[in-house]
């Protein structure tokens, strides 16, 4: 649904991109950034998949054993940059642009990835309201693939990507400013919330 209202086709393959350690922030951490910089900011609810044991050329069917658990990704994304930077690792790298938690709900406590409640609210407002269900790619095969092309070492986390609803596609947009708060909440891990702030030199 999210490639849909981007214009998009489904891709046949993963695309994959990387967010620095320095963008990582817990929950009710202040998420900032320079309005100079950028001033189109969205939010992006994704379930996060927390790495457990060495991963190198995984077959798919046992790709989940080697997940340590499960939390809540918010992939904060300046979409400005992303656009003229024509790829993503900018502008969703910014300091403070990954929060994560609340919790770490070991793997055998969400048998299933699949079958999770995810949503996405602004300021109260749900923007993105869906299931882990209409992902393109399950996890099980998200790990399957990274792992073919790099070794996934415990603690490492895969961002699954987001469900429909961003605030970029609306019209008009809904974008992030200074004062925002943003929740992401997924069925049987909890609530992630976290403010906005303008930073200021």
């Amino acid at each position: 649904d999210h490639a849909k209202e981007g214009g998009r086709a489904a891709p046949a393959e993963s695309m994959l991109f990387a967010k620095l350690p320095t963008s990582v922030v817990g929950p009710g951490a202040t998420v900032e950034w320079d309005p100079a910089l950028a001033t189109q900011v969205d939010l992006e609810a994704e379930l996060g998949v927390v790495i457990g044991r060495t991963a190198r050329r995984v077959p798919e069917d046992e790709a989940l054993s080697y997940v340590a658990g499960y939390t809540i990704v918010n992939d904060v994304s300046a979409r400005d940059l992303q656009a003229s930077d024509k790829q993503y690792v900018r502008a969703k790298s910014l300091d403070t642009f990954c929060p994560m938690g609340p919790v770490l709900v070991t793997a055998d406590e969400i048998p299933d990835p699949q079958r999770l409640a995810i949503r996405g609210s602004r300021n109260g407002v749900v923007l993105q309201d869906s299931t882990t269900a209409s992902m393109i790619f399950p996890v099980a095969r998200l790990i399957a693939f990274c792992s073919r092309a790099f070794t996934l070492e415990p603690g490492d986390v895969i961002a699954t990507g987001t469900p429909s609803g961003v605030g970029i596609f609306r019209d008009p947009p809904v974008l992030l400013g200074d004062g925002d708060v943003m929740t992401i909440e997924i069925e049987g891990i909890g609530r992630l919330e976290n403010p906005c702030r303008f930073w200021q030199a």
